[in-house]
């Protein structure tokens, strides 16, 4: 039996999971297995649940990560699409439980459904925004298609010139997007490396970073506001392909109007 049928606020939080996997999948952002998806769901497990037996023996994070004692995550499955996902979330991924000692998980349900091979990097986001005191608790990986292609120039790998672009397309990209787009130079997939220069990109204030010629990684309190955010961002910069596609360089809105938007939606400098 599907565990979520006995807890409403646990489906609710997983449906919003499957929901996000059809946009990624309609938008062309989730080519075949492509991106990630796991949410910190700790707060929707009672006792009953944590009395559920393991369905897998314990595994190895790689990693100690103190702050992830007693949470579960949901997660999507590796080899997973996000269109089957979208169909049955809790065929395509899973729920797991960090054991005692923070280095290790057990998959608890619904199935044994192996976790992204992602999943040590995405866990140690987590530990990060617990360690700070932050509300997120979702994050996200995915391959938006205009985003990506601005980091094929070197001009748009510079700090904080692609957010100062894509906030001048239109207002909302400021108003909805405040902290802007940070910037990770090329890594390996799934490398250590490339967890690591996330969470120090995450560290200077940035919600949204861009991994160089791969794709997005996105947090925040939930898993649809975390797509918001990449969805507005690429917004803007198919304005600004769509404006070069006819023949000229947009002119973006001025410091002063960004300014004056920002002190109008009290955003953060």
């Amino acid at each position: 039996m599907h565990i979520l049928i006995q807890y409403p606020a646990l489906q609710a939080e997983i449906d919003k999971v499957a929901e996000v996997a059809g946009y990624l999948w309609q938008k062309g952002w989730a080519e075949r297995n492509g991106g990630n998806i796991t949410i910190n769901v700790t707060d929707y497990i009672d006792d009953a649940l944590r009395a559920l037996p393991a369905l897998t023996e314990p595994r190895p994070i790689g990693k100690v990560l103190p702050h992830l004692a007693g949470c579960w995550f949901y997660c999507k499955g590796t080899g997973r699409r996000m269109r089957d996902l979208a169909r049955d979330p809790m065929a395509n991924g899973s729920i797991i439980r960090i054991l005692p000692g923070c280095d290790s998980y057990e998959i608890v349900a619904d199935a044994p459904v192996d976790p992204t091979s992602e999943l040590p990097s995405h866990l140690a986001v987590h530990d990060y925004l617990l360690a700070k005191g932050s509300p997120y608790r979702a994050s996200l990986h995915t391959h938006p298609i205009e985003l990506v292609a601005l980091t094929h120039s070197r001009k748009w790998m510079e700090k904080d010139a692609a957010t100062k672009m894509l906030w001048s397309m239109i207002p909302e990209t400021r108003a909805f997007c405040p902290r802007g787009l940070g910037i990770v130079p090329y890594l390996m997939p799934s490398s250590v490396q490339l967890a690591e220069a996330t969470i120090r990109t995450l560290n200077e204030d940035y919600d949204v970073v861009m991994w160089e010629k791969h794709g997005v990684f996105a947090v925040d309190t939930d898993i649809l506001n975390a797509f918001d955010q990449v969805d507005v961002l690429n917004k803007a910069a198919q304005i600004y392909i769509a404006a070069r596609n006819m023949g000229f360089e947009p002119e973006g809105m001025t410091e002063a109007q960004m300014r004056d938007l920002s002190q109008a939606f009290g955003l953060p400098k």
